[in-house]
C-alpha cells in the first residue's frame, strides 16, 4: 500500500456519509411516506405537505397516464419545449450534442407545470420555506426530476437561498448524456438522489435498444411500462404474465445492461443516461455512487443477484427497504470496528461497500463490483486536492504568460508604432511572433483543462467564485484574446466563418466573462483612472474594430440608402463607444499608437466624412432647393 494511499481517506468516505445522512434523517422515510400517500390518493397528480422547520415535500403519484404507450423510448430535444424552460445551459451548437430528454415524461411535465408552478412560488413567497424535497415513486421520480430542474433554474435568477433536494424511488431514467453533462455544467448533481434496489427492472428498462429486434420483446417492454404506470396494475404483472414471459424479459434485459457496461460511450445502450447520486439499496444496506459509468456498471452487478419474479416485485418494496437502514447501518458500523486493525482504511471501504451493495455472498459478483468500486476511487482525487495541484500547475505556466507581457511590452516600443495587436496579427515567420504562438496554445490547454475538470465536477462547486481564480483568469482573458483575434483576422477566417465574436470566439471567453460578471467583490474604482490601463479591458475590442472597418469598407460600396442609414449607424455606435473607452483610460496605450488599426479606422472615417461633406457642398450648390440631395 502506498503512502498516498494510506493517507487517503477512505474511498468511500463520502458515499458513506451522504448514505448515513440519508438513513439517519427523516428525509426518506418521510419522502416515500408522502409517495404513498400520492400513489392512493392523487393518481395523475402530486401532493404537498409543509413539516416543521420549514421544510415543503412535493410528492408526485406514480400512477400517470402516458398519451402513448410508443411513447415509452422516445426522446425529444429539451429545447422543444420552447416557452417552459427547465433550465438554462448555454450549448455550443457546434460542438455539444442536442440535450434530449424522455418525451412521455416532457409531456407529462407540461401538463403538471402550471399547477406545480402556482403551489410552489406560493410557498416560497410565505417566506417560511427553507428547503424543498422534490419525491416521486417510478414515473413520479422522473416528473420530480424535472420540477426540480426547473425549481433549481427559477431560485437561481432569484438569488433564493431556499435549498432543494430531489429524491427518487425506482425511476427510470430521463436523458441522454448531454442532459446528464448539463446537470453537471450547472453543478445540480448534488440536488439528486435516485433510490435504487438491487432487483428493480424499471431504473434499468430503457438500457434496451431503440429497436427491439423481436416483436414479442417489444410487446413484453410495451405491456410492463404501461401496467408500471399505477401500484395496483403494476402488482397484476406477477399474475398476467407467465414464468417463462418473466424470464425472457429478465434476461432481454440483462443482456443490455451487460452491453452498457462494454459497449463504450457511442454504444446504441447510451442512448439514455444517469445523473445526480445513486443510493442502491438491499436487504444489507446501501452504496451510494455518484459517478454515471460506475452507477451503469454497478446496475449490472446489483440486478445479476436478481430472479425473474424479484425483478417485478421489486419495484412496490421501497417502504421495506427504507424502514431498514437504519437499524442497517448501526450494524454494519459496529461490525467496521470489529475488522482487523491491520486493514487499511481502503480495504475496509472496499469491504464495506460489497456487503452494503447485497452482494457479499454472489462470488460471481464480488471481485468485478471491487474493480468497479477501485475504478471510481481512480477516477480521480478529491475536489480540494485537485484545486491544489491546479495552483501549481498554474505556477508553472505563469513564464508563459510573463513571456507573453514582455512581448507586448517590446510591441509597444517599436518604431513602427503598429502596436500589440497588428504586431502579432502580421509577424510572419519571426522566432519572437512563434515562441509567443506557442506560448498562447499552452495557456489555452491549461485553461480547457480547468474548464473541463469543473464541468466534471472535479473542482469545488464553489471555484469560480475564488478570488485567485476568477482574477487569473480574466487577466489571461485580457492579454490573450487580442492574439487569438489577431490570428483569425490575420488568417482571413472571418471571410469563410463570419466574424469573430459570434463565430470563432472560443468558449472559454464566454465562460470567464460570466465568472468576471458574478463575481463575490464587483466594487469598481469611482475616481476613474489616471493613466491608461495596462491591457485593454474589452477583450473583444480588436473584433470590434476589425467588424468596423469592414462596415467602412462597405460604405463606399453601397448605394441602396436604407443599407447606408444602417451602416453609418453601425460605425457611429461603435466610434461613441470607443471614445467612451478612451475617454475613461480603459484602453492600453498600443490600441492609440500612430499605426494601430484602430488609428488608421479613425483616419479613414475621418477622410471619408470630409470627402462627404464635399460632396453634399457640391451638391447643395448645383441643386440648392434639394436639400443636399440630387433631385432628377
Amino acid at each position: 500500500m502506498t503512502n498516498s494511499i494510506v493517507a487517503e481517506a477512505s474511498s468511500f468516505e463520502t458515499s458513506e456519509v451522504l448514505a448515513t445522512c440519508l438513513a439517519s434523517t427523516p428525509l426518506l422515510s418521510e419522502s416515500w411516506r408522502l409517495c404513498s400517500v400520492a400513489n392512493a390518493t392523487a393518481p395523475w397528480s402530486f401532493v404537498t405537505e409543509q413539516s416543521g422547520g420549514g421544510v415543503v415535500y412535493v410528492a408526485f403519484s406514480s400512477a400517470q397516464m402516458m398519451a402513448s404507450g410508443l411513447e415509452w423510448r422516445n426522446m425529444v430535444p429539451l429545447e422543444s419545449m420552447g416557452e417552459l424552460p427547465l433550465f438554462l445551459w448555454r450549448r455550443n451548437k457546434e460542438v455539444d450534442e442536442p440535450v434530449m430528454v424522455h418525451q412521455g415524461i416532457l409531456k407529462l411535465f407540461s401538463t403538471f407545470f402550471n399547477s406545480f408552478q402556482n403551489q410552489i412560488m406560493a410557498k416560497i413567497g410565505n417566506g417560511k420555506t427553507k428547503s424543498i424535497v422534490m419525491t416521486g415513486h417510478s414515473i413520479g421520480g422522473a416528473i420530480a426530476s424535472l420540477c426540480t430542474l426547473w425549481l433549481l433554474s427559477y431560485l437561481q435568477h432569484i438569488s433564493s437561498s431556499v435549498s432543494v433536494l430531489c429524491i427518487t424511488f425506482g425511476s427510470p431514467l430521463l436523458g441522454n448524456k448531454s442532459f446528464s453533462n448539463a446537470i453537471l455544467k450547472e453543478k445540480w448533481g448534488a440536488n439528486f438522489c435516485h433510490i435504487v434496489s438491487n432487483h428493480d427492472i424499471m431504473p434499468r428498462l430503457l438500457f434496451a435498444p431503440t429497436t427491439i429486434p423481436h416483436t414479442s420483446h417489444l410487446n413484453l417492454l410495451l405491456q410492463f411500462w404501461q401496467l408500471s404506470m399505477t401500484s395496483p396494475s403494476f402488482g397484476k404483472l406477477a399474475v398476467q404474465v407467465t414464468e417463462n414471459e418473466k424470464a425472457e424479459l429478465f434476461n432481454f434485459v440483462m443482456s443490455y445492461l451487460h452491453a452498457a457496461t462494454k459497449g463504450g460511450e457511442g454504444s446504441e445502450a447510451f442512448l439514455f443516461h444517469p445523473f445526480g447520486s445513486y443510493l442502491f439499496v438491499s436487504e444489507d444496506g446501501a452504496l451510494c455512487v455518484d459517478s454515471p459509468i460506475i452507477v451503469i456498471k454497478m446496475m449490472h452487478l446489483t440486478f445479476a443477484t436478481s430472479s425473474p419474479a424479484s425483478s417485478i416485485e421489486d419495484h412496490l418494496k421501497y417502504g421495506e427497504y427504507v424502514n431498514k437502514l437504519s437499524l442497517q447501518f448501526l450494524i454494519q458500523r459496529n461490525s467496521m470496528q470489529v475488522m482487523s486493525i491491520s486493514e487499511s482504511s481502503y480495504e475496509a471501504g472496499l469491504e464495506f461497500a460489497v456487503q452494503s451493495a447485497g452482494i457479499e455472498n454472489q462470488e460471481s459478483a464480488i471481485e468485478p463490483a471491487k474493480e468497479c468500486l477501485k475504478i471510481a476511487r481512480r477516477i480521480g482525487p478529491s475536489p480540494t486536492q485537485n484545486v491544489a495541484c491546479l495552483a501549481v500547475t498554474l505556477s508553472k505556466v505563469v513564464p508563459y504568460r510573463a513571456e507573453i507581457e514582455w512581448y507586448k511590452a517590446w510591441c509597444d516600443d517599436q518604431s513602427d508604432q503598429m502596436g500589440y495587436y497588428d504586431m502579432f496579427k502580421r509577424r510572419g515567420s519571426s522566432k519572437r511572433g512563434m515562441k509567443v504562438n506557442m506560448n498562447r496554445h499552452k495557456l489555452a490547454r491549461f485553461w480547457d483543462k480547468v474548464i473541463d475538470m469543473l464541468e466534471t465536477n472535479e473542482l469545488p462547486r464553489d471555484f469560480e467564485m475564488i478570488p485567485k481564480w476568477y482574477n487569473a483568469s480574466h487577466f489571461y482573458k485580457l492579454l490573450v484574446e487580442p492574439l487569438d483575434i489577431a490570428e483569425y483576422y490575420g488568417k482571413k477566417m472571418h471571410r469563410t466563418k463570419g466574424h469573430y465574436i459570434k463565430h470563432g470566439r472560443d468558449r472559454r471567453y464566454e465562460i470567464f466573462d460570466r465568472w468576471w460578471k458574478d463575481r463575490v467583490d464587483t466594487r469598481e474604482e469611482n475616481n476613474g483612472r489616471s493613466k491608461f490601463a495596462s491591457l485593454t479591458q474589452d477583450s473583444c475590442f480588436w473584433a470590434r474594430v476589425e467588424e468596423a472597418r469592414e462596415w467602412l469598407n462597405n460604405v463606399r460600396n453601397e448605394c441602396d440608402t436604407s443599407k447606408l442609414v444602417l451602416l453609418w449607424g453601425n460605425i457611429e455606435n461603435f466610434e461613441n463607444y470607443a471614445m467612451k473607452l478612451v475617454e475613461n483610460k480603459e484602453v492600453s496605450q498600443d490600441v492609440l499608437a500612430k499605426n494601430s488599426s484602430y488609428s488608421m479606422w479613425l483616419e479613414d472615417l475621418r477622410e471619408m466624412r470630409e470627402l462627404n461633406a464635399k460632396v453634399h457642398m457640391v451638391v447643395s450648390t448645383l441643386y440648392p432647393f434639394s436639400g443636399g440631395e440630387v433631385v432628377p
